[in-house]
């Protein structure tokens, strides 16, 4: 539960002494044990204070110790995957005292960051990157005769990813000196148990085994027969007690599984395989959670919490007062959509890289098993995998965030798109995400998929419009993308029925004068507020691809200064076009064009991030004021303007 992780900061004083710029190497064994203790309960509190991921990290503290204790960090590199095991190590290089402000604005990062610590030595927010990015830094080490160690942290789930094979398969071709450790929390792979696995991979790790095998290598070598019949020999050895002849086949030298709790095996294991040449691979296995119970007894739910908030003090009324029902998030409007869908039609199946819980999935996938298909973290195979799907005569949706559809760009192009597949895109998380910062807003959709043929693109601007939306989009036979932001909406009624709106038609849902808005999407309740400040029309666009260019020029021809409003970025999105539509016709009212600007937004609230680029009410007010050089609140000033005519603005 919640209320066991600590709201007051423990005692740490191995811990405080290192975050002084103690050396950790200086510990002793018993030392670095009550320091992993000590990182445990920091840990608990200040994400506790923060809010943020803390499962992973819990389930990394001995081996986080161990890499900083053995290696010389940061001149040799230690890449991390994905990121939300990183806190113990920000914890440990010198950031304990800024933790309460992780993924804050101004505050520390919630993933690796380069310009945030020099211990950070690769950025990442999305996974599967580790072992390419290593391998580049040990390549250069070599190019420049540096001897510099390079590990990759990479996690079970990570390691699904096509690009870690990618990296695998090259790292056995060219051999670079590295360590890949594989982190198995028990969430993604399979496991061999037992007291023969854990006996044989001590032995394994031994300096004596390793000694031997290197001596063996060097004699048989020279006899190249025996030495393969000796490698495949020790190859199927493993192989009958521990997971290795993939890796092993792929080039790497596998130790494993070991005990990622056990601080001095770790310590040993690391130290003995320290110096060897050539590709290495360990394989430990963790428990997500570890230290804090509920996080172990649920490993999912306890992935990430938010910050906790203080108990009132003063006495409480003997029966609390009913908490109101929280608005649905879209995520969940998305989920209820899927399964009454799934209900009309046995042809749909539901396709997620590994986002089953965050996009609303986990009804479905109860309801519907036989219709669920979990691909892990696999962008490109799930969007493949649906092209298939719909060669034969199934009705696909991927759920998929903004964010990690960029990976699988090629197979939306060329495999969903050029052949015109009937394959519905559920794209979550679009927009400006809030903490989680640059590596997963998603900025970029509406930009990537306008220019792509036969695609129809919605925006939907409320949970019910979101709702008609994804049954618009299924129904139609072509490929077509839904995306929808991250959070709750402005609380709009959901309709039970289903109904299909017309394609690429928008919706007047304010009529002003001088100055019209068309708001693309989840702003509409942004730009209504700042409309009714500078009485201007304010049009609900719904769709992105087709464009409503009927309504477009009608309300070009009406009004003296067009704004544009979208959650993507301003290069190449919704705004662009309608510039397009006005040239093309040869209409000249002022075009204005809001949206995220030509930059990383870094981490902070979403209403933060739309407040420091302008996208929200005051920003847009302000941003149209500017534009026709006139006073807030006096709306009525405005000078009288032939419609049509041109019109003195500053540019």
């Amino acid at each position: 539960m919640l209320s066991d992780i600590p709201v007051s900061p423990p005692a740490t004083p191995l811990l405080d002494t290192i975050d002084q710029g103690a050396p950790l190497r200086d510990l002793s064994t018993a030392e670095l044990t009550q320091l992993t203790e000590e990182l445990r309960s920091f840990l608990l509190y200040s994400v506790g204070q923060s809010g943020g991921h803390f499962g992973a990290g819990l389930g990394v503290v001995e081996l986080t110790v161990a890499l900083h204790y053995v290696y010389n960090t940061p001149e040799d590199r230690v890449v991390w995957d994905v990121g939300h095991q990183t806190y113990p190590h920000k914890i440990l290089t010198g950031r304990m005292r800024q933790m309460h402000s992780m993924r804050q604005a101004g505050g520390l990062a919630g993933f690796p960051k380069r310009s945030e610590s020099e211990y950070d030595t690769f950025g990442v927010g999305h996974s599967s990157t580790s072992i390419s990015a290593a391998m580049g830094m040990a390549l250069a080490a070599q190019h420049q005769n540096i001897d510099r160690k390079v590990i990759a942290v990479i996690g079970d789930g990570a390691i699904t990813g096509g690009m870690a094979f990618e990296a695998l398969a090259h790292a056995g071709h060219a051999r670079p000196n590295m360590l890949v450790i594989l982190n198995d929390n028990q969430m993604s792979i399979g496991h061999n148990r037992g007291g023969l696995a854990t006996y044989f991979a001590k032995i394994w790790a031994t300096k004596t085994y390793l000694g031997m095998r290197e001596r063996s290598k060097r004699f048989l070598e020279h006899f190249s027969f025996l030495w393969e019949w000796a490698k495949r020999t020790e190859e199927h050895m493993k192989g009958m007690v521990a997971p290795s002849t993939m890796f092993e086949e792929l080039g790497f030298h596998y130790i494993g599984p070991l005990d990622g709790h056990d601080l001095p095996q770790l310590v040993q294991t690391l130290e003995n395989m320290k110096d060897l040449e050539g590709p290495q691979f360990l394989h430990i296995r963790t428990m997500k959670g570890k230290g804090f119970v509920p996080a172990e007894r649920d490993p999912v739910g306890y992935h990430a919490i938010n910050k906790l908030e203080a108990t009132p003090k003063g006495p409480q009324p003997a029966t609390p007062p009913p908490a109101k029902p929280k608005p649905p998030k879209y995520q969940d409007v998305f989920g209820r959509w899927l399964c009454d869908m799934a209900e009309q039609d046995e042809n749909l199946v539901g396709i997620t890289p590994a986002m089953c819980e965050g996009s609303g999935m986990v009804e479905f996938a109860k309801r519907f098993p036989e219709r669920y298909y979990d691909v892990a973290i696999a962008e490109q195979h799930a969007i493949t995998l649906a092209a298939g799907m719909a060669c034969d005569g199934l009705k696909p949706v991927v759920a998929i965030y903004s964010t990690f559809l960029q990976r699988g760009y090629d197979q939306l192009i060329h495999d969903v798109a050029l052949q015109n597949l009937d394959v519905t895109f559920a794209i979550d998380r679009a927009g400006l995400v809030g903490q989680d910062g640059p590596t997963h807003h998603g900025a970029f959709d509406l930009s990537y998929l306008r220019c792509i043929p036969n695609m129809v693109i919605g925006a939907p601007s409320d949970e019910n419009e979101c709702r008609q939306m994804l049954y618009t989009a299924y129904q139609y036979p072509g490929p077509a993308a839904i995306r929808y932001p991250r959070g709750t909406g402005p609380g709009a009624l959901i309709a039970d029925d289903m109904t299909a709106l017309e394609i690429g038609k928008a919706v007047e849902v304010r009529r002003g004068e001088r100055v019209a808005i068309l708001s693309f999407g989840a702003l509409l309740a942004e730009a209504m507020a700042a409309a009714e400040e500078l009485n201007a029309t304010v049009v609900d666009m719904r769709w992105v691809k087709p464009l409503d260019e009927e309504k477009i020029i009608a309300i070009a021809r009406q009004h003296a200064l067009v704004v544009t409003v979208e959650e993507n970025a301003v290069a190449g999105g919704a705004g662009t076009q309608v510039n397009a539509v006005l040239a093309s016709c040869d209409l000249s009212p002022s075009i204005l064009n809001l949206g995220i600007p030509d930059q990383y937004m870094e981490h902070g609230s979403q209403q933060e991030q739309r407040a420091w680029i302008g996208l929200d009410n005051q920003g847009i007010v302000a941003a149209i004021t500017q534009r026709i050089e006139l006073p807030r609140n006096l709306a009525s000033t405005i000078p009288e303007i032939e419609i049509g005519a041109p019109i003195e603005v500053s540019r």
